[in-house]
């Protein structure tokens, strides 16, 4: 019963232990189930996120294809376009080349044919040639150098007959000539020079506030009174009239400028060589205004619109310009009115025959400084700057230098005439007085080195300023000495021209 007892304990234990493995396997194998399946559903995750992630890549990846896919398919069809349009030109070019070649040997084909023609009409003219010299030498009964030399006996003989004849008549159409180019020299030198008595165009007069103040424009050793005279080239004369300073000069516009500076100076008081330069400076500007501004105004009061400053300015310049003692620029706004009333009468262009008249006598403004007559020296400036034609041509031919064949110039002619010849329009000039100062400075001027030449004290002195830099002490006396010779050689005048020429050298440094 023991061993029974035992043996059932023992069984029981077994079966014990055999269910609790098999309870303990069940248990773990339960869990490893579980934990699989999490692990499934882990994967399962994964799987589907790294799906959804390779799809989108791969899209990117085909959409970046099909980008790169059109680029190259693109640049392949330009490359194709530009491939098809350069064989296209070279075709066109081998096509032009080849037509051109054609061209080139088909002249060269004819160059050779016609010179064959030429070679061959040469030989048949020798021939005849030949043969109607043989002909002659039998009916004239001489050789063909007999024959050739009484030609030319007779040829000569008739030869020197009609040169005499011709040479006489050269002979009388050249006196012809001489007396009209000798009319129209002397008529242009007197238009071209300053006129109305020395009195009004050459000395301008400027008022003092007292006789104490000539001893200041003079200063001390005459250094302000000499660097006025150098900076503005007009003879500055002090005499004893009382609370006055006379201006001398044949050029108005430097005697505008030097009355304006004075006047300038005498109101400042401060008078020495510096501030005299300054003001001079100033003056010219202030002219260069007023000139400006005559301009316009003479234009604005002919009605003549659009013109052009370079034009306006030179046209200003008249103001200061007399001849005969008529004022240049009251007598080209003169012309103009006259010109237009006539233009109107004639049914010509009133707004060109305006513009032509107060233009016509543009060229006296600068014919001291350009060489020929002012008829073709306005012609050329109004070329530079207006173009109308039929303005250019009428100032051409208004003095008759020129064939007059428009219409305009033949009224522009009229106008002047009418204008010049009015009762009280015109009076007597000095002409040879003011040649003779013009040319002083021309002759002053023509040597190497001049900067500046000045005709002062009535044309009794001439000064001289000489480039520092390229004359020197020595070569200021030889420069004086030649120009008193060429004076002496050049030029008729009563009495004695002192020749002053003036060297000076400027060292300027400022204090900081």
């Amino acid at each position: 019963m023991e061993l029974l007892g035992i043996l059932g304990v023992f069984f029981s234990f077994i079966i014990g232990v055999v269910f609790g493995g098999m309870a303990a396997f069940l248990s773990r194998r339960m869990v490893i189930n579980r934990q699989l399946r999490i692990a499934q559903r882990k994967a399962s995750r994964l799987v589907t996120e790294a799906g959804g992630e390779a799809k989108g890549v791969l899209q990117e990846a085909k959409q970046e294809a099909a980008k790169i896919k059109t680029a190259v398919e693109a640049e392949h069809r330009e490359l194709r376009v530009e491939l098809q349009r350069q064989e296209n030109r070279l075709a066109q070019k081998s096509d032009t080349l080849e037509r051109k070649t054609e061209a080139v040997e088909r002249r060269e084909r004819e160059r050779i044919s016609k010179e064959k023609e030429i070679e061959t009409i040469h030989a048949r003219l020798s021939e005849v040639r030949d043969k109607q010299l043989k002909q002659l030498e039998l009916i004239s009964g001489m050789s063909s150098a007999e024959a050739k030399k009484s030609l030319l006996e007779a040829m000569e003989v008739e030869m020197q007959e009609e040169t005499s004849r011709r040479l006489r008549q050269w002979e009388e159409e050249l006196k012809e000539e001489a007396d009209k180019k000798a009319q129209d020299i002397l008529s242009q030198a007197i238009q071209r020079t300053a006129s109305e008595v020395v009195s009004e165009t050459t000395v301008s007069t400027v008022p003092l506030p007292n006789d104490e103040m000539k001893g200041r424009l003079i200063g001390r050793e005459g250094r302000n009174i000499r660097a006025l005279e150098q900076a503005t080239g007009v003879d500055l004369v002090i005499d004893d009239t009382p609370e006055a300073v006379t201006l001398s000069s044949f050029d108005p516009v430097r005697r505008e400028i030097a009355r304006v500076a004075l006047t300038k100076l005498i109101l400042d008081g401060r008078i020495h060589p510096a501030r005299i330069e300054e003001v001079v400076t100033k003056a010219k500007e202030e002219v260069e205004a007023t000139i400006y501004n005559a301009g316009e105004q003479a234009a604005y009061q002919v009605g003549v619109p659009g013109l052009r400053p370079e034009l306006i300015r030179i046209l200003g310049r008249l103001k200061y310009r007399t001849s005969y003692g008529q004022n240049v620029l009251g007598h080209s706004v003169e012309v103009a009115h006259l010109v237009g009333a006539i233009a109107a009468e004639l049914g010509a262009n009133v707004a060109v025959a305006k513009k032509a008249g107060l233009l016509h006598d543009i060229g006296k403004a600068l014919d001291r400084e350009i060489e020929g007559t002012h008829a073709a020296i306005g012609a050329d400036q109004v070329k530079q700057w207006d173009k109308s034609a039929e303005v250019v041509q009428a100032i051409a031919e208004h003095h008759g230098e020129t064939d007059t064949t428009s219409v305009m110039g033949f009224i522009v002619s009229a106008a002047d005439a009418i204008s010049s010849a009015r009762p009280g329009a015109r009076r007597e000039s000095l002409e040879g007085y003011l040649k003779r100062l013009e040319a002083l400075e021309n002759i002053a001027n023509s040597f190497k080195g001049v900067e500046k030449s000045f005709a002062i004290q009535a044309g009794r002195e001439v000064r001289i300023l000489v480039k520092p830099e390229e004359i020197d002490d020595l070569g200021v006396m030889r420069l004086a000495r030649d120009i008193v010779k060429k004076i002496e050689e050049g030029l008729g005048y009563p009495g004695q021209i002192k020749v002053t020429v003036v060297r000076e050298t400027r060292a300027i440094d400022y204090a900081r």
